[in-house]
């Protein structure tokens, strides 16, 4: 009896600190839930691969994501064929657009002639072989993005491609019949090209107050998804 009791004791204690372990002291419960904490916890640079697209010469995405300065990202992955998810996600940018447009007319800037948005928004697909950049383009006018505000990349090599979805954990299965399966997100990617957090589809808002207030240079320290703010301090523009 008391052999047992133990035997269930010791059991229940391992079990426990297996469960404390996977899940960050139970600050998480998902894979992408774990995702999403180490990368607020360790921002991740993005790896030297070659990236064009529509009116954009080859080079290397890190290059591309330092330009302009200071420049904040919001990045998503799509492919051009996708009818489901990367339809949302092209709804939620195209939000995301409009709010960021308004933000230079707010400061006296129209969009046609305003200077780069310190928050601009990235569309990335991993479907290089398909996706060409006049099919990014043709994809872009579709979705009526302006290319001042919102721009479209791929990854054309696909030994790089898949080094860049593993660096940043994103989840892409072919289905066997030309399409894929995915996880879709917003990637909030700082001025120094690492991927500092990773928001919901449903999180524009918090998405962009907080890409926003890292533009200002005070981007607030965040180890949890709960732990943003809605509004920054002093409240957003």
């Amino acid at each position: 009896m008391l052999r047992t009791a133990f035997l269930s004791g010791a059991l229940g204690l391992t079990a426990y600190a297996s469960a404390a372990w996977l899940t960050h002291d139970f600050q998480v419960w998902t894979a992408e839930g774990a995702r999403r904490l180490e990368v607020a916890l360790q921002p991740v640079a993005a790896p030297p691969v070659q990236v064009d697209g529509p009116g954009t010469t080859p080079r290397p995405l890190p290059q591309w994501l330092a330009a302009p300065p200071g420049a904040v990202t919001i990045a998503g992955f799509i492919y051009t064929r996708c009818q489901n998810v990367c339809l949302s996600l092209g709804s939620s940018f195209q939000q995301l657009q409009a709010q960021l447009l308004q933000d230079r007319s707010a400061v006296g800037g129209t969009p046609a002639g305003a200077p780069p948005a310190a928050v601009r928004l990235l569309s990335l697909s991993f479907d290089g072989a398909h996706d060409t950049p006049a099919a990014l383009q043709a994809y872009g006018r579709q979705l009526h993005a302006d290319a001042s505000v919102w721009q479209f990349l791929r990854v054309p090599d696909a030994a790089e491609r898949a080094q860049l979805l593993r660096r940043w954990e994103v989840v892409v299965v072919p289905d066997g019949r030309g399409d894929f399966e995915h996880n879709a997100a917003l990637l909030v990617i700082d001025p120094a090209g690492r991927l500092v957090h990773v928001f919901d589809m449903a999180e524009l808002e918090l998405a962009l107050n907080y890409a926003r207030h890292l533009a200002r240079g005070a981007a607030p320290t965040v180890a949890t998804r709960a732990a943003v703010p809605a509004s920054p301090p002093g409240g957003a523009p």
